[in-house]
C-alpha cells in the first residue's frame, strides 16, 4: 500500500525523519505560490486529542483560559491556552466539538502525548472523561493562500463560511474528513483531518481537486517562515513557560467572564493592572540575525528576539517581545552585540 510518505518522496520532497516533507520544490517557490495562490502542507505531526465523556468540556473549562461551555453544537470551536498556576504557558489548542461528549484538540508539533498526560493528571475522581492521543492514528493537512477559501470551498460545500475555529465533517474522494477554519499566517488557512489509513489518498485528492486553482504542495521550512512573516507565535519560542497569554497577545483566547481556572488570579490581576511586563511585537531586521538573542536600546536590554528568518525575496522578519514603553513610536533596536537592528512594524 502506498503511504503518504511514499507519495512524498516520489514527487521529490525532502522528508525528515518524522515523515513530514521540509521542502517539496525550492523554497523561493512555496513561498510565492503560498502568497499568489494556495500551498498544501501535511502537519501530520501536530498533536491531536480527542476526550470522550459527559465532562469533557467541564475538565477543559476549569484548566484553561477560554469559556468553552459556548460550544454547545457539533462543529463549533475556539481556542484555548493551558496555564500553569502562576500564568505560564503549557499549552496553546484549538477544540473541535465533535458532537454530543466529544472534542478534538488540537497541539502543537510533538505535543500529543504531552498534552493526553496533563489532561489525564487534571481528571477527578467522577469525572467522565477519556482523553486519548490520536495523533498517530490520524493525519493532518493545512491549506494556506490567498484562494485557499476558494479552493476549501471547492472541496467540500460550506468550507468558505466556517467561522474562525468552526469545522465541519464531509467527503473528499471518498474519505470521510473533517475541515475546520483556523488564524490565517497568509490570506485563508484550513485544518483537515482524516483517518491515518487514508492520508495518502486525501492527499492526492486534494492536490487534484486543487490543481485548477494552482494548488501545490509545500513543505515545513515554508510554514516556518510563514509563521515569523506574520508574526504568529510558536511552540518553545513564543508559547512558552516563560510567558503569560497575554503577552503573547492571545487575548482573545482568554475569557475574562468565566468562572475560576487554573491560573486565573494572575491573569485577572495582569488584565486589572493594565500593564505587562513585556508584549509580543513584529520586527524588520536590517540582516539575517540568531534566535534567540536580546535586544538593546540605548545601551540598555529592552526584550528577547525570540523567532527570525529571511525571506526567498531578501527581506527579514522577526518576533520578539519588548517592554511595552519602549514600543512606542516604532522604536529601533539593536540585536545583541551585532550591528544588526530591529524596527517594531504594525
Amino acid at each position: 500500500m502506498t503511504t503518504l510518505s511514499d507519495l512524498h518522496r516520489a514527487a521529490g520532497a525532502t522528508v525528515a525523519a518524522d515523515g513530514i516533507p521540509q521542502l517539496y520544490t525550492t523554497l523561493a517557490d512555496e513561498y510565492q505560490a503560498a502568497h499568489a495562490r494556495t500551498v498544501l502542507l501535511d502537519r501530520s505531526h501536530e498533536g491531536r486529542v480527542r476526550l470522550t465523556g459527559a465532562d469533557s468540556l467541564a475538565l477543559i473549562q476549569r484548566t484553561s483560559t477560554n469559556d468553552v461551555l459556548k460550544l454547545t453544537a457539533d462543529g463549533q470551536g475556539c481556542a484555548t491556552v493551558f496555564i500553569s498556576s502562576i500564568g505560564r504557558i503549557l499549552d496553546r489548542v484549538e477544540v473541535w466539538q465533535e458532537g454530543a461528549d466529544s472534542l478534538l484538540l488540537l497541539a502543537a508539533p510533538g505535543r500529543g502525548e504531552a498534552l493526553r498526560g496533563y489532561i489525564q493528571k487534571n481528571i477527578f475522581f467522577r469525572d467522565k472523561v477519556k482523553p486519548q492521543d490520536v495523533t498517530s492514528e490520524t493525519a493532518q493537512f493545512a491549506l494556506h493562500g490567498a484562494n485557499a477559501d476558494s479552493i476549501a470551498e471547492s472541496l467540500i460545500s460550506g468550507a468558505a463560511a466556517l467561522p474562525l475555529f468552526h469545522s465541519l465533517s464531509a467527503t473528499v474522494g471518498g474519505v470521510p474528513v473533517r475541515i475546520g477554519r483556523a488564524k490565517s499566517l497568509t490570506g485563508g488557512h484550513f485544518r483537515l483531518i482524516c483517518t491515518h489509513a487514508d492520508a495518502a489518498a486525501l492527499w492526492s485528492a486534494v492536490l487534484a481537486a486543487g490543481q485548477a486553482q494552482g494548488l501545490q504542495a509545500g513543505g515545513s521550512q515554508l510554514y516556518n517562515l510563514l509563521r515569523i512573516e506574520s508574526g504568529t507565535p510558536g511552540v518553545g519560542r513564543e508559547l512558552s513557560a516563560d510567558y503569560i497569554p497575554l503577552e503573547v497577545g492571545l487575548w482573545d483566547e482568554v475569557s475574562f467572564a468565566k468562572g475560576c481556572y487554573t491560573g486565573q488570579e494572575i491573569i485577572a490581576r495582569m488584565e486589572s493592572r493594565g500593564k505587562l511586563a513585556k508584549t509580543l511585537v513584529k520586527l524588520n531586521l536590517s540582516a539575517p540575525s540568531d534566535s534567540p538573542i536580546e535586544l538593546t536600546a540605548d545601551g540598555k536590554r529592552v526584550g528577547t528576539l525570540t523567532s527570525s528568518v529571511t525571506t526567498p525575496d531578501g527581506a527579514h522578519y522577526g518576533i520578539g517581545f519588548v517592554k511595552p514603553d519602549a514600543v512606542e513610536g516604532a522604536p529601533t533596536f539593536h540585536i545583541g552585540d551585532t550591528p544588526i537592528t530591529a524596527q517594531v512594524r504594525a
